[in-house]
């Protein structure tokens, strides 16, 4: 991420992904960024000084309801593709507002 982009990321992935922000380690702190879990998943977000969004590399990231972060993402504004279904997964593809890609998924009910 951008530095200076920590309410961006805070508003994306806890208001609008629901993840909890977990503090950063004190020797990490003054770098900036910030840290989110949900689960079992862990997203860092470090902030380098010649940014450049990550627009193929992704994490992909299993919810609950899918349907339901939908409408609440569009809601924002956010703007998502819809993918194939794969192996037994809906899913989708979001970006976060610096523009890096993430993939949600939902297991589907066999």
């Amino acid at each position: 991420m951008p530095a200076g982009g920590e309410a961006l990321a805070r508003g994306f992935y806890a208001g609008l992904l629901g993840m909890a922000e977990e503090e950063k380690p004190e020797a990490l702190a003054g770098r900036g960024g910030c840290w989110f879990q949900a689960g079992s998943a862990r997203v860092h977000l470090g902030v380098e000084a010649e940014f450049r969004p990550a627009r193929k590399a992704h994490p992909a990231l299993l919810v609950d309801d899918l349907a339901a972060l939908e409408a609440r993402l569009a809601g924002a504004g956010v703007a998502m593709t819809r993918d194939v279904p794969l192996d037994g997964y809906d899913r989708l593809h979001v970006q976060d507002p610096f523009e890096n890609r993430i993939e949600l998924m939902q297991r589907l009910a066999r």
